[in-house]
């Protein structure tokens, strides 16, 4: 029985035990679920935002919240601690909306919230809620790039508890003070980049309350310098790492703030910050710093001593600034980094002297010294740089020849272009392995390039080798071990067949060989080896035949320049794709009727100028809505303009000139955007339209009609025309007189920037056809000679202040010339030439300083030519045919002008011999004078140096020591240069 009873009490024991075990096992694997109060509130938040993307889809379908998009509970209360909804911006292709609404204040009731971020969203217009301030346990807040408005609350001031404060780009935010900061005691990380603080003063003092501070970014947030009382040393000396305050507006004295941190400051940020002067001397403390961003400021002089102390220093950015030390001094200076230094980027400063020993610098991986003023070779033992990325040393003064890059191993890109390099280029170029882009345009590199110099570079995305004396020696069948994004090879020697490798590059998107010395035809299916390809340039070479059916393809932009070339044939049909078509001087012929039935709509530029071309030109151009730029300039076209030429918006290049178009001229009243019209030497009749007006083509630049069969008068509208630069209405039959409003052509009257086209203009200019390019700015010019236009010349024409060119020649103008034509202080050239104007020259001609062509021959001008010394530098041609005009430089003297006449050397008195007489006396005692002073000082100097021996030899020995100065002088400056250089 005692058995039995033992035996029950130990099976009671080991059933309670496993019942405990049971229970609290039960107990630690059940699962908490969320606060229901926290699940409603964010029920309720979310009916407040907008959701497009439906990204909050989780929220409402899962009963648990915790396990909610962006929701994190503690596993033990079940309260949720962090939300965070903000949007991954990095991310590219992702096509996420972002959550915009209200941010409801029933987030309140998520008691335990430590972390907030609803960043990269759009609460557009909402202020920061007061409410955020009332999270007691908030830990971390970041509410990035939602564009808040209006000013920061001081209620975020009560989260005394908080980590990281991140409101950065926020640009509608305004911060009036930060005083609130200091009770952030605990704060480690601090963004308000974007934020103005422009009105917080004294904003260092508010930062150096922050004793546990880490990082500190203030970029973009319009502050100014630093008042000296806040130099002292601040509470987080001792642990602030990070220092970026990028775009803002300091002078080098924020340098003395910075200098007062401790050894613990990692990385300082001061871009744009339009700092001027030299750099100061203050880093001798900063021992611990990594990274030192200075790029895009005014920085002069060279790189200061104490930087020598940085020896931990991995990246040195100093990217346009006005730096201007000798390059090998300044990188002295960065000595202590030899070992650790990773980047250093110092382009777009006048360093110069020779290329710096770099070689020292054993971590190097990314060098750029663009854009300096450095001499001299490349260093030799380049390929030491096991570790180096990208090489770029564009726009310098290097000469020489390329080193052996055989040890570059790691090499991704190579930038050598617009420098002086010469010889050839090594074969060793081809073993770069890694190599991706690659550009030597703009050298004197010369030789070969044969398949051993691209043997090796399967990852080659670039090619540049532009304006190189090099030719490529490759075999047709030849397939490159690269896929090329862009090859540009303008002026080298590629020709003269086709070269057909390039048909293997399937991801060609660019590609440059514009006079390249091939005379081949363009193969069949050239069109076919790329769908990628956006840009093409084959100009200027001698490729001939017919140019195959144009593709289509699948890029929104697509650009084909062929011209300058010898293809031939009819124009083919403009694919949907084509964005850009330049066949410009060929031999196309035939008519445009195909043009119709392009669908172009994207076309933006056509050029067929100087073909073959004839026919009507089709009335369709209204479904180019997009073009910009049309020529079809010295071709054979004949008819009418067709109507919907003007109805283009957006063109602003149109030229049709040396054509045999006929008929009236078009209205243009369309083509807002037009900046030239060029209509000249057609065979275009009737009167100038009335649509040529300032509310028609407000930005008209250049409107040239010449060589046209147009007549009637010159309408009163061309003075509304606020833009005008050139009027060119000349070799037409026009009648009646000059406009008296002339002068309210604004842009010949006053200074008015203009966005002035590009490509050339030409232009009448000093009596020759000239070409104007962007020189065309500061060109005023109207032109309308031979016409038959009558009248005065109206007196308010001297209004056109600016004007630069005139010319009214071969007219039927009478009465005077204005007289205040001073006015006029810019004209160059001025030609009134074959009308019947009288009176006299006006005196105020002696005030053009500039001018520098005048005709006013074949007139009915009287009087003396006035005199000054621009006004007798003109030939005599310039004023011939006028019969009452006298004076030089014409032969005809004025009346009452003295005449000296040659009666053989005397007068009745005698007075011209006894001139003569006084001459001869003063030119034989001037060369006695001579003579005796010769004689007195030669041997004065050199009798003194033979008969006294002690003299003679210390004016001898003063020329050798002399000599010897000026050679010692000479290796000491020459000699260290060339063993530098080697």
């Amino acid at each position: 029985m005692k058995t039995q009873s033992c035996f029950r009490t130990a099976h009671v024991g080991i059933a309670c035990l496993l019942l405990t075990v049971s229970i609290c096992s039960s107990a630690g694997f059940s699962k908490i679920t969320c606060i229901d109060k926290e699940k409603n509130a964010l029920l309720k938040f979310k009916q407040g935002l907008v959701d497009e993307s439906n990204v909050l889809s989780s929220w409402g379908t899962k009963k648990d919240c915790c396990q909610w998009r962006g929701i994190t509970c503690n596993n033990e209360t079940g309260h949720a601690i962090v939300l965070d909804l903000s949007r991954n911006v990095s991310d590219v292709f992702s096509r996420e909306l972002p959550l915009a609404g209200e941010i409801s204040p029933s987030l309140l009731d998520l008691q335990d919230l430590s972390y907030l971020d609803l960043s990269f969203n759009s609460f557009d217009g909402l202020k920061i809620p007061n409410f955020i301030g009332s999270f007691a346990r908030l830990k971390h807040l970041k509410l990035a790039s939602v564009g808040f408005v209006g000013t920061v609350p001081h209620q975020l001031g009560n989260l005394t508890d908080l980590h990281t404060l991140d409101l950065s780009s926020n640009i509608n935010l305004v911060v009036k003070h930060l005083d609130w900061l200091s009770s952030l005691s605990s704060l480690r990380y601090l963004n308000l980049s974007g934020l103005n603080l422009s009105k917080v003063v004294d904003w260092p003092q508010s930062i150096n309350k922050l004793p546990n501070l880490l990082e500190l970014q203030l970029s973009s947030c319009s502050l100014t310098n630093v008042s000296p009382s806040s130099y002292l040393l601040s509470n987080f000396s001792n642990t602030l790492q990070l220092l970026e305050l990028s775009n803002n507006y300091f002078d080098p004295s924020i340098f003395n703030w910075v200098s007062n941190f401790s050894t613990n400051l990692v990385h300082i940020g001061l871009i744009g910050c339009q700092m001027k002067g030299p750099i100061p001397d203050v880093f001798t403390n900063l021992v611990s710093l990594v990274s030192l961003d200075l790029s895009y400021n005014k920085l002069e002089g060279g790189l200061p001593k104490s930087l020598r102390n940085l020896c931990s220093l991995e990246s040195l950015n100093l990217w346009e600034n006005r730096l201007s030390d000798r390059l090998y001094d300044s990188v002295e200076n960065l000595s202590c980094a030899e070992k650790t230094l990773k980047h250093l980027l110092l382009s777009g400063n006048p360093f110069w002297g020779p290329f710096p020993d770099i070689t020292r610098f054993t971590s190097l991986v990314e060098l750029y010294i663009d854009g300096t003023s450095i001499s001299g070779p490349l260093p030799k033992n380049l390929s030491q740089f096991s570790k180096l990325d990208s090489l770029s040393l564009v726009l310098n003064k290097l000469n020489g020849s390329l080193p052996d890059f055989t040890g570059l191993s790691s090499l991704r890109m190579l930038f050598l272009s617009k420098n002086q390099l010469s010889g050839s280029v090594p074969e060793s170029l081809g073993q770069l392995s890694n190599l991706e882009h690659l550009a030597l345009d703009s050298n004197s590199l010369d030789g070969v390039l044969t398949e051993a110099h691209f043997s090796n570079l399967s990852r080659l995305q670039s090619l540049d080798i532009s304006q190189n004396p090099l030719s490529l020696n490759i075999s047709s069948d030849w397939i490159p071990p690269f896929q090329l994004d862009s090859l540009v090879m303008i002026s080298c020697n590629v020709g003269p067949a086709f070269p057909k490798w390039i048909l293997s590059q399937r991801k060609l998107s660019s590609l440059y060989i514009p006079n390249a010395r091939i005379s081949d035809s363009i193969p069949e299916r050239f069109w076919d080896f790329s769908t990628s390809l956006t840009d093409l340039n084959l100009s200027s070479n001698q490729i001939h035949g017919k140019l195959p059916k144009l593709p289509s393809t699948n890029s929104t932009y697509f650009s084909v320049d062929l011209s300058s070339n010898h293809l031939d044939g009819p124009m083919p049909l403009i694919p949907p794709s084509l964005t850009a078509l330049f066949l410009s001087k060929n031999k196309f012929s035939g008519s445009l009727s195909s043009l119709c039935k392009s669908q172009s709509p994207s076309l933006s530029q056509l050029d067929l100028s100087d073909n073959l071309l004839s026919g009507e030109l089709p009335n369709c151009w209204v479904q180019f809505q997009e073009l910009f730029s049309l020529n079809l300039a010295k071709n054979n076209f004949s008819g009418k303009i067709p109507n919907s030429l003007s109805y283009l918006p957006n063109v602003m290049l149109l030229r049709l000139h040396e054509n045999n178009f006929s008929g009236e001229m078009p209205s243009l009243e369309g083509c807002k955007e037009v900046r030239v019209a060029d209509l000249g030497r057609n065979r275009l009749s009737g009167t100038i339209p009335n649509t040529l007006a300032g509310q028609n083509l407000p930005k008209l630049l250049v409107l040239r009609l010449r060589h046209n069969e147009l007549s009637g008068s010159l309408p009163l509208s061309l003075c509304s025309l606020p833009a005008l630069h050139v009027l060119d209405f000349s070799h037409n039959s026009i009648s009646g007189g000059l406009p008296k409003c002339l002068n309210n052509i604004t842009a010949m009257s006053y200074d008015v920037t203009n966005n002035i086209i590009l490509g050339f203009v030409q232009v009448v200019w000093k009596g020759i056809e000239r070409e104007f390019g962007q020189n065309l700015q500061h060109l005023r010019s109207v032109d309308v000679s031979s016409n038959s236009l009558s009248g005065v010349i109206p007196e308010n024409i001297t209004g056109l202040l600016k004007l630069v060119s005139l010319n009214l020649s071969s007219n039927n103008l009478i009465g005077g010339i204005p007289g205040d034509f001073d006015k006029l202080s810019f004209l160059e050239s001025l030609d009134l030439s074959r009308n019947q104007l009288s009176g006299r020259i006006p005196a105020s001609f002696s005030s053009l300083n500039f001018l520098s062509y005048l005709d006013l021959s074949y007139n009915n001008l009287t009087g003396r030519i006035p005199l000054s010394t621009q006004m007798q530098t003109f030939n005599a041609s310039s004023f011939t045919r006028n019969l009452q005009l006298c004076g030089p430089p014409l032969t005809k003297y004025c009346p009452g002008d003295h005449v000296v006449e040659d009666t053989g050397g005397t007068d009745g008195n005698g007075d011209d011999k006894n001139e003569e007489d006084d001459d001869e006396f003063v030119t034989f005692g001037f060369g006695l004078s001579v003579g005796i002073g010769f004689f007195v000082g030669f041997w004065g100097v050199c009798g003194s140096l033979l008969l006294k021996s002690s003299w003679r030899y210390a004016y001898f020995r003063f020329f050798d020591d002399t000599k010897d100065w000026i050679y010692i002088r000479a290796r000491a400056l020459f000699k260290p240069r060339f063993r530098r250089g080697h």
